[in-house]
């Protein structure tokens, strides 16, 4: 089975959120599986200087107002393939996938993105002269969602997917750009491109695809909802009502692993967590924190108004007074960011605050951290719950989206039910509570470790939705009669205790 997986982000060169990680992983695993799965990634400097050896493999035509580019191949570091669009005017800028140094995103991210979907649907309709062409092509959030817009205005056999990582962002920009980007006039309507007069990139994905999916079962019910739809929860209640979504839980990144983790300075697993407790001193010390012999709750986060952080900003005091410290790692919006470094202020010696993202104290924190705060006003699935999870920080979570499917309140957890201070802090009661009883502690935390979803059961997951759209058999494990996403997939989930709907 062979499949194209289009994204703007990829973990070994470019990151920029949690899209980055699973489009990193994700394919990897369905290689393991057998799947013959190439990543196209736009031609970023960073990417560039990254993948040593690039060969140009293509030459793709203009549409409209989006201009040629050349199509470069290479391999990351474990030999997964990957496909690069060189456009050097587009995409090789100081900054990221989205925007200049300075936050600004970029004013032509339009065309820069057309083109990238662009270049799927001409290799997908073998138009870009190689040898090699996908049965399905697997598209990533707004950037990319254009390319199952072009393959179905081309009337292309080629099925595609469309995966929601975020329904909050969706790529909008005005009508009278529609032209240049090559939509058809019948295209610019409510049953097309259309969202309240502008060209919306997301729409188009999610209603030219043959199959969407999102990467958690709660969040794919959520997004068919006026409270969490964002605008187009019309949309996909129709989608729905044809089983045309899917929710595929995200796995878990092998690199999160505290029994093998290099940025620890003593490795742990549940059967001895010695270890997090000289990462919780070192931790006190690094961030100056005062001594003392309370819980420690970890945040690693975009700091931004999805995440609840004002919840916990409203919440810092109480936590310091029932003897509880706060460390915080990320980088977000300034108003945010600003409510934070209040709480420092006013509780310097049990709150700090590191502005930005560092990988080896991301690490760092949440083995020392003995609970893990994210009360997310949404989430779609979330990684970093499950990272804390591996690393007995048990979260204390909203039961939204992902969280709702990762964290079991009162075995690997704590949740609470409504976005509020009052439920917020009835969460973290009980997580103080579970602190003064070392047994239920102790039980949570193993529990909470040994709960690992691994990607390979998400790969299976994925298989079978490729072939149910394909018409391809699923892949056959070598020597047994079995298949890899199915009776392989069932192995999988035996072996993992997080086997949820």
């Amino acid at each position: 089975m062979k499949i194209l997986f289009v994204t703007t982000e990829f973990a070994d060169f470019a990151k920029a959120g949690g899209l980055a990680d699973v489009s990193a992983a994700l394919p990897r695993a369905l290689r393991k599986q057998g799947a013959d799965v190439r990543v196209l990634l736009p031609g970023l400097q960073k990417v560039i200087d990254q993948l040593g050896t690039l060969t140009l493999v293509g030459s793709l035509p203009r549409r409209a107002g989006i201009g040629p580019c050349l199509l470069g191949e290479a391999k990351a570091r474990d030999g997964l393939p990957l496909y690069v669009a060189l456009d050097p005017s587009l995409y090789q800028r100081d900054g990221n996938a989205y925007a200049s140094p300075d936050g600004q995103n970029w004013p032509d991210n339009d065309i820069r993105f057309a083109r990238l979907a662009l270049t799927a649907a001409q290799i997908a309709d073998g138009k870009a002269g190689l040898t090699w062409q996908p049965d399905l092509v697997h598209a990533n959030d707004w950037p990319t969602g254009l390319l199952p817009a072009f393959l179905a205005w081309e009337n292309s056999p080629i099925p595609s997917i469309m995966t929601v990582h975020n329904l909050a962002h969706q790529g909008l920009f005005p009508g009278d750009r529609r032209g240049v980007l090559g939509v058809p006039d019948e295209a610019f309507g409510i049953d097309g491109v259309e969202f309240y007069g502008q060209v919306s990139f997301l729409k188009a994905g999610l209603h030219y695809a043959n199959h969407i999916t999102t990467v958690s079962p709660t969040y794919a019910r959520e997004i068919t909802t006026p409270e969490h739809g964002a605008g187009l929860a019309g949309l996909l209640a129709l989608k729905a009502q044809g089983a045309g979504i899917t929710g595929i839980l995200n796995g878990l990144d092998d690199e999160w692993d505290p029994e093998r983790d290099p940025y620890l300075a003593q490795p742990f697993d549940a059967d001895d967590t010695t270890g997090k407790s000289v990462m919780k001193e070192r931790i006190r010390t690094s961030l100056c924190l005062a001594p003392a012999e309370g819980p420690l709750f970890g945040i690693v986060s975009r700091l931004v108004h999805q995440k609840g952080m004002d919840l916990v900003a409203d919440a810092a005091a109480e936590i310091v007074q029932r003897g509880g410290q706060i460390a915080i790692l990320g980088v977000g919006d300034p108003e945010t960011e600003d409510r934070l470094r209040e709480a420092v202020r006013h509780n310097r010696d049990h709150v700090a605050m590191l502005n930005g993202f560092n990988e080896p104290m991301a690490h760092r924190i949440m083995a020392a951290s003995d609970f893990y705060l994210m009360p997310s006003r949404f989430e779609p699935c979330g990684l970093s719950q499950m990272h804390a999870q591996r690393y007995g920080a048990l979260p204390v979570a909203h039961a939204t989206g992902g969280l709702v499917d990762t964290v079991t309140d009162g075995e690997t957890g704590f949740t609470f039910p409504d976005f509020s201070i009052e439920s917020f802090v009835s969460a973290i009661d009980r997580a103080f509570a579970a602190y003064a009883d070392p047994p239920t502690l102790g039980r949570m935390r193993v529990a909470a470790m040994r709960c690992c979803r691994a990607w390979e059961i998400s790969a299976g997951e994925y298989l079978k939705l490729y072939s149910r759209l394909t018409g391809k058999p699923l892949l056959r494990l070598a020597g047994t009669g079995g298949t890899r996403a199915g009776a392989g997939l069932a192995d999988l989930r035996a072996a993992s205790c997080m086997d949820k709907p």
